[in-house]
C-alpha cells in the first residue's frame, strides 16, 4: 500500500470525487464509500467489459490534522495477467491471433498503469488546491518547554528565552510523510528507516 500525506485546504470529498470524475469512463466503473472525512474510493473493471482483464484498486483518503492521507491500495492483478497469459497462448498457437487480441492487450497495459494515473490525478487535485506534502505553517512551529514560545522549525534557540530547541524538532518521513521525531529511528506510521 502506498501512502503519502498533504498539508493545506483539502477536503476528501473533492479528491473522492475528481478520481471519480476521472475514472468513471471506458472500461472502468467507480464509487465512493464511506462518511465525509473518511472516504473509499473504488476503481474496478466494469462487469461489461468487451476487452482486457478485471482489474481493482481502493484509494482510502482520510482527513488528518491540516490535511489529508492517501492510500492506494495493492492492485488487483490476477484477470489482467490471466487475459495477457491467454493473448500469449493464442498467438504461439496461431500468430494471426495476435491482430484478434490487440484491444485486450491494450486495455490490459492501460490497467496496469492505474496507480500511476491515480497518483497523477490527486497530485493535480493538491496542487490545483496550493497544498504541498510540506508541513503546514502550523505543524511547523516548536514550542519552547520553558518558556512555551512558538518558534519556527530550524530555530536552534528559543527566540524568547534562548533555550536549545535542537532535539525537538521533527522530521518527516520520505516514504508517507508523516511527522517524527529527531530521536525515531522508524516511522511511528509506516515503519520505514529515517
Amino acid at each position: 500500500m502506498d501512502q503519502r500525506i498533504f498539508y493545506g485546504n483539502l477536503r476528501p470529498l473533492d479528491i473522492a470525487n475528481r478520481l471519480v470524475s476521472e475514472f468513471n469512463q471506458g472500461n472502468l466503473r467507480t464509487q465512493i464509500v464511506g462518511k465525509e472525512n473518511n472516504l473509499s474510493v473504488q476503481i474496478s473493471t466494469a462487469q461489461t467489459s468487451k476487452s482486457g482483464g478485471p482489474t481493482a484498486v481502493t484509494i482510502n483518503i482520510r482527513q488528518v490534522p491540516d490535511g489529508v492521507m492517501i492510500q492506494v491500495g495493492e492492485q488487483q492483478w490476477f484477470g489482467m495477467a490471466a487475459s495477457m497469459g491467454q493473448s500469449a497462448i493464442a498467438t504461439l498457437l496461431n500468430p494471426a491471433n495476435l491482430l484478434w487480441r490487440l484491444d485486450d492487450i491494450a486495455q490490459d497495459v492501460s490497467n496496469l498503469q492505474l496507480p500511476d494515473r491515480i497518483w497523477k490525478t490527486v497530485e493535480s487535485v493538491v496542487k490545483q488546491s496550493g497544498a504541498s506534502s510540506l508541513l503546514s505553517d502550523k505543524l511547523s512551529r516548536l514550542t519552547c518547554d520553558y518558556c512555551l514560545t512558538a518558534n519556527e522549525i530550524g530555530t536552534s534557540n528559543c527566540i524568547a528565552c534562548g533555550a536549545p530547541l535542537g532535539d525537538m524538532h521533527p522530521i518527516s518521513c520520505t516514504n508517507c510523510g508523516w511527522v517524527n521525531k529527531k530521536t525515531d529511528i522508524v516511522c511511528s506510521k509506516c515503519g520505514k528507516n529515517l
